[in-house]
């Protein structure tokens, strides 16, 4: 079972035979567009004093977290990370209550109780994650080996990146899905540098998605700028999850665009390798594909653009106008009780 690299989706028809009409694409570019003015306005917030702690974006990796996520099932669950901001909004996130997270206030989804990227809304099949992003494999898997378990058509997809790859519980977890090949898929975001290591001394395979074969699944190699080709690869591994036949470890290839976070000026960084990465933005490029073969008209680009705008300044307002938590409720939530619990495990 080798690697597999991805061709780009070439033509409208192929689209639609993956399943996405024209608005269902014009969709996509808005979610997309949403996701980086999100990130870009809590770069503002941070500059401002009004986000705590440090902050995280996943710039250039709009296109791998947004295609994915439009690849899900609504049923489906998954664990996106600190640079799959657009997992979040493409499951239906409201951008105010990403913005309420990020400053600490009660309406966030963590209701000021954790960390400003440690989010996610159960309700919209997402588990929030933990900083130690590995981690968070196994629960997939968990969740992968439950929905076995019950004989349910669901499908699990854990998020991790190429860094996260050399940690224990990546393999561990591969190795598990694998030999019960459960309904879960992987999602390597590979931006090349784990923190300011990058990948030539991070492992010695050309690709993360190498390793598949070796944990007994397939693996695919995706441009992570083309978000077409991230959810058709994406889409075709979670229906072969769905039907019985296994993992898919997807690698989607992209460029981390700015620092690890905001205190990193990704200095280690060539500039020449920012330079080449910056031609091929994925919003820019799915604008360009759209123009080209779907026909988008300038004048609903600038209605879409219009429309974000306008949702992104409201959502700011909004999420200003949120109260902070009352430290008296701090530990509502945190812990369950055995009456959370469907099938407690002590009885």
């Amino acid at each position: 079972m080798a690697v597999r690299e991805a061709e780009p989706v070439a033509s409208l028809s192929e689209v639609k035979e993956a399943g996405l009409d024209r608005e269902d694409l014009l969709g996509v570019y808005r979610n997309m567009l949403v996701t980086r003015g999100v990130e870009e306005r809590g770069h503002i917030l941070y500059r401002q004093g009004k986000i705590p702690g440090s902050f995280y974006t996943g710039r250039g990796n709009e296109a791998a977290a947004v295609g994915v996520a439009t690849a899900m099932g609504p049923e489906d669950v998954g664990t996106p990370l600190h640079r799959d901001m657009g997992v979040h909004i493409t499951r239906g996130v409201e951008p105010w209550r990403v913005f309420a997270q990020y400053m600490g206030r009660s309406d966030g989804p963590t209701k000021g109780r954790d960390g400003n990227v440690h989010m996610a809304d159960a309700r919209l099949g997402m588990i929030a994650m933990v900083s130690h992003l590995p981690a968070m494999l196994p629960v997939a898997v968990g969740c992968a080996l439950a929905f076995r378990i019950r004989e349910e058509a669901r499908v699990a997809v854990g998020w991790f990146g190429e860094g996260a790859s050399a940690r224990g519980d990546a393999h561990e977890s591969m190795t598990f899905a694998g030999t019960r090949r459960l309904p879960v898929v992987f999602i390597c975001d590979n931006n090349q540098w784990a923190y300011s290591t990058p990948t030539h001394l991070e492992y010695a395979t050309e690709h993360v998605a190498d390793r598949a074969s070796a944990y007994g699944f397939d693996g695919v190699v995706v441009d992570g700028t083309d978000v077409l080709a991230v959810y058709r690869e994406a889409k075709r591994a979670i229906e072969k999850a769905r039907g019985g036949g296994g993992p898919t470890l997807v690698e989607c290839l992209t460029l981390r665009m700015e620092g690890h976070a905001v205190h990193d000026d990704a200095f280690y960084v060539p500039k020449p390798v920012f330079e080449e990465w910056a031609k091929q933005d994925p919003i820019e490029r799915f604008r360009v594909w759209l123009q080209e073969h779907a026909n988008m008209t300038t004048e609903e680009e600038e209605e879409i653009g219009a429309g974000v705008k306008k949702l992104l300044n409201d959502a700011l307002q909004r999420a200003e106008e949120s109260p902070l938590p009352d430290a008296s409720g701090l530990l509502e939530g945190v812990y369950a009780t055995p009456e959370d619990l469907d099938t407690p495990h002590h009885k």
